[in-house]
Formats: structure tokens, C-alpha cells, sequence
């Protein structure tokens, strides 16, 4: 069934720089604390374990959140489409806010994951609109400028979160970590009633809620396959393939109904647009390389260098102070020259050399060095990320932007979990060699290596330091040669995604934030961005 024709949109009026920033304060502090919810928490688990009990439901109340998180993301920009951004924004902080203070009353671990949940809901409508709305409110061609901006939320929520999330459970108690959000929520869901006062787009109310179930069903099954694989089953067994056969069933499910619906979640007509194909595969590479690599760096400065979760925090400081340099500095370039393809080119080549160097990380390597090599990786990062974003935004007509805009956020999710999972099993089955191996080279019996690499790969991080000298000095070294391996196997995707964003057309940067007119006078989308275009909607 061919697609609608959108009724008639109403023109967001042209604003002013002071304008746009005082609705950027609303944006970023909803993506503020939707970042901090998904650090934060992850220096308050050993302690909320201890008190709620459920150590094997613990991964859990990090999957929850990503699994709903990711799931979510498609809908809630075809919400937006239809009922417009602002009220879909807010009723994702109000989400946010309700899952928040939920969490922090849980009893026990199924009430905690329940809620991470709930809360995973409105962090996928947080990141996703935000970035929506930017394109609502700014022209691809002065969109660079802002990008600093938003890079800059990313980058203080990586470093803050653990920093925030060490003092709160030390200072107050757990529950402080999941209601900290609270008051910044509600500081947004004010900034954005006072200030977004003008009309945002919004079409006809009709919404493929069959197809949504099977977009939802298809992700849910895989992130859950992804996430707790390996974990809370073997990845031989007939949990993985049922979930992955519920996978497939489900995404074919979706593609017919999406191809057959009035009003599609996702529309089909995306997937025949050349930019947002390689941008969404260029966005999945770099969730893999980017959340499946450098999640691991803690470990590494926790376990092998020996510094407390604080510390590691204020560590990975020179990887935000690279993502944040390039980030601004190619935003500026980019609104200067109305050139774009460039920056992931380059950002993607750098990346790839900072895993690689990432990959000679030693136990005795010296700090400032591992700060070099962090801050090459950021650098790489940061001239890759919103240029995507903008990139698909610029290819689209107004009407998909927010569609368009959660497809390329989901892309990037997915790529998160599936780098998590893919290196972490990769890690995990590393250490099982490495450690084992180092033990036996430090003169530990034969009889007691396997209970003493067991014991070494389930401690945290405090009791690992408090290991004897020799034992200590071998487990830290087989954390040290299997990160080697994990950080070394993310080099390959960053590789791929440098060689897919040679394939981008470069688009003319679009002056005008809304509607469907095109520089050179195009108004449909397919004329620029396909050689075989279709006939104007």
C-alpha cells in the first residue's frame, strides 16, 4: 500500500541563536539525565546486590533498561511524527521521572529490573527526540555549531556518572542514585513547556501498533539473546536458538506488515534512501567499535592499573576531552563550509588507530600514555557521531525527520549491544586462557588454578588488589593480555565503517530547519539522494 500523502505541516518560525540555546537547555538536560541513569547505576550494583539480594538477576537491571531502551526507540519517533515532539518529549521525562522514583523504593530485584525497564522507555524517547527536535528548531547548515553541545552531555555523563554514583552510595545510600535524575527531569519538563512554544509538526492520527509488536518482539528477542547469552545460558542451547528463531519470525513479521501499513513505523520507503542505509550501517559499526570496546576501559583501570571507581572516572577524561574537541571544532567547520563527508571519513581512520593503540595497553604502561591513547580514540569518535545524525536528518523530507531521526539512534543502539555481547564473550573467553595460563607461569599447583582463576574472574575489583603478591601479579596480567585481544578485535569494525562512509553522498546542507523544499528546489528527497527517483509525493 503506497505510502499517504502528509497533510500540511505548520512552519517553525526561524530563531534567533538565544532562542535555539535556551531550547537547547531543555534538550540537554533530558539527555543529560537519560545518560547519567545508564552510568550512574553501575558503581551502586555490588551494593545493591548486597542489600536486595539476586546475584544472578544482576544483569538484568542493566539489560532491562537497554533492551526497553533500544526496543522503544523506533515508536516513539513515529510518535512524534504523528502527535508532534514537544508533548512526546515530555511524556518521555515524565516516564523517566515516575521509573526513577519507582527504582529507588524497590524491595527486591524484580521490582528494581521492572522499573529499570520503565525507565529504559523513556530514556529511547529522550535520546531520540532530542535529536529530533534539533532538527526541528535548526538548519542542517547551522546544525554544526550545536553538535558541541550535545557531545559535551554525552562526555560529562560518562565521567560524571561514576563520580556521582561513588559519592551517592557512599555518602547517602543507593536509592539516592536512581532519584538524583529526578529534579533535572522535572527542571526539562519545565524548560520545555516555557520555551517550545511553537508549533512543532504533526500528522494524521494513525499508528501501525501491529507493526510496532513485531518491531518490538523482533529487538526484544535479540537484545535478550545478546545480553544474557553466555550468562544465564549457554549460548549452545535451546534458550538461543528459540530467542533467535523468535528473532528472525518476528523481523519478517515486520517487514511485511510494514510494507503493507498505512502509516509504518518505520517506514520502507527509508530503506531505499541511500544516505540513511549507509548512515544507520555506519551508526551500528560505530555502537559496536564505540559502547563495545570502550565499556571495557574500567576494567582496565580498575583491575590491572588499580584505581578505584572514582579514580577511573577522572581517567577516562582525556577520551571525553578528544570526543568533545573534534566534536565542536568539525561542528564549526561544518557550518562554515556546508561540508560534511569528510569528518567521518577522518573520524573513523582515527578511531581505528586508537583501538589499535588501545590494543598495546600493557600492566605496566604508563598512565599518561593510556591517556594518550584514549584521547586519539575520542578524537576519532567525535567527529564521527552527530555528523551521522546530521546526515540523515539533511537526507530526508521533514516529515520523516523523526522517524528517520530514532532509526539512526536505534542503529547505534543496536550496535552497542551487540558489541557489548560480542567483546564480552570474546573477554570472557579470553580470561579463561590468560589467567590460567599466567597462574601456572607464577608457580601456582596445578590443583589449585582452576579454583583460583574462577575465584579471580568473579571478584571485584577491590579484591583482586588484595590478592597475594604473585597471585595478584598474574591476574592483573591476564586481564591486561585478554583486553589486549578485546580492544584489538574492535579494530576490524572501525576499519568497515571507514570504507561504508566512502560510499556517502555529500548532500547541500538544507538553510531552513523545516519543510520539504531542498536546496536547488527539489522537494523530494529520492531526486537527490537516488539515482532512480520516484515520483514526488
Amino acid at each position: 500500500m503506497p505510502d499517504p500523502i502528509p497533510a500540511a505541516e505548520p512552519e517553525i518560525p526561524n530563531l534567533t541563536h538565544r532562542q535555539i540555546m535556551t531550547v537547547f537547555i531543555g534538550l540537554m538536560l533530558g539527555m543529560l539525565v537519560a545518560a547519567l541513569s545508564q552510568t550512574i547505576v553501575a558503581t551502586a550494583l555490588p551494593t545493591i546486590v548486597g542489600e536486595l539480594g539476586g546475584q544472578d538477576q544482576l544483569a538484568w537491571v542493566v539489560s532491562a533498561t537497554l533492551l526497553a531502551s533500544t526496543a522503544s526507540t523506533p515508536l516513539w519517533g513515529k510518535l512524534s511524527d504523528l502527535y508532534g515532539r514537544k508533548i512526546m518529549f515530555q511524556l518521555a521525562i515524565g516516564v523517566f521521572v515516575v521509573a526513577s522514583l519507582g527504582a529507588g523504593f524497590a524491595h527486591d530485584m524484580g521490582q528494581l529490573i521492572a522499573m529499570r525497564a520503565v525507565q529504559g522507555l523513556g530514556v529511547g524517547g529522550l535520546m531520540a527526540l532530542s535529536q529530533a527536535i534539533i532538527g526541528d528548531v535548526v538548519a542542517p547548515r547551522e546544525r554544526g555549531r550545536y553538535q558541541g553541545y550535545i557531545g559535551s552531555v554525552f562526555g560529562v555523563s560518562t565521567v560524571a556518572g561514576p563520580l556521582i554514583g561513588g559519592f551517592l552510595v557512599e555518602h547517602f545510600s543507593w536509592p539516592w542514585t536512581f532519584w538524583i535524575g529526578i529534579p533535572i527531569g522535572l527542571i526539562a519538563l519545565i524548560v520545555v513547556e516555557r520555551v517550545m512554544k511553537f508549533p512543532f509538526p504533526k500528522r494524521r492520527h494513525t499508528i501501525d501498533w501491529l507493526g510496532a509488536f513485531f518491531i518490538v518482539a523482533s529487538v526484544s528477542a535479540l537484545l535478550l539473546l545478546l545480553s544474557l547469552g553466555g550468562k544465564e545460558f549457554a549460548w549452545n542451547s535451546g534458550r538461543t536458538y528459540g530467542l533467535a528463531a523468535i528473532a528472525v519470525i518476528m523481523l519478517l513479521a515486520a517487514v511485511w506488515q510494514e510494507r503493507r501499513a498505512g502509516e509504518p513505523i518505520m517506514p520502507p520507503r527509508l530503506f531505499v534512501n541511500h544516505t540513511f542505509v549507509l548512515t544507520s550501517v555506519a551508526g551500528f559499526i560505530v555502537g559496536v567499535a564505540m559502547f563495545g570496546a570502550i565499556i571495557f576501559l574500567p576494567q582496565y583501570l580498575q583491575i590491572v592499573k588499580g584505581a578505584t571507581p572514582t579514580a577511573s572516572g577522572l581517567l577516562t577524561l582525556p577520551l571525553m576531552a578528544g570526543m568533545l574537541l573534534t566534536s565542536i571544532t568539525s561542528g564549526r567547520l561544518i557550518t562554515r563550509t556546508g561540508r560534511y563527508k569528510a569528518y567521518p571519513v577522518a573520524g573513523l581512520a582515527i578511531a581505528s588507530v586508537g583501538l589499535g593503540l588501545l590494543s598495546l595497553l600493557e600492566v605496566d604502561t604508563p598512565l599518561w600514555l593510556a591517556g594518550i591513547y584514549m584521547a586519539v580514540t575520542g578524537m576519532g569518535l567525535g567527529l564521527v557521531m552527530q555528523v551521522l545524525v546530521l546526515a540523515v536528518q539533511n537526507a530526508v523530507p521533514h516529515s520523516d525527520l523523526g522517524v528517520a531521526t530514532s532509526g539512526a539512534t536505534f542503529f547505534r543502539s543496536m550496535g552497542g549491544a551487540v558489541g557489548t555481547a560480542t567483546f564480552g564473550a570474546l573477554l570472557s573467553h579470553r580470561l579463561a586462557e590468560t589467567i590460567p595460563a599466567q597462574l601456572a607461569a607464577a608457580g601456582v599447583p596445578p590443583d589449585r588454578i582452576a579454583s583460583a582463576a574462577h575465584g579471580a574472574t568473579s571478584a571485584t575489583p577491590e579484591d583482586i588488589q588484595k590478592l597475594p603478591g604473585p597471585i595478584h601479579g598474574a591476574v592483573v596480567s591476564g586481564f591486561a593480555e585478554a583486553l589486549h585481544t578485546t580492544f584489538l578485535a574492535a579494530v576490524p569494525f572501525a576499519v568497515v565503517g571507514f570504507f561504508v562512509v566512502l560510499f556517502l553522498r555529500e548532500l547541500p546542507l538544507r538553510s531552513r530547519p523545516s519543510g520539504d523544499a531542498f536546496e536547488g528546489g527539489v522537494t523530494d528527497v529520492a531526486k537527490l539522494d537516488d539515482d532512480t527517483s520516484t515520483p514526488p509525493r
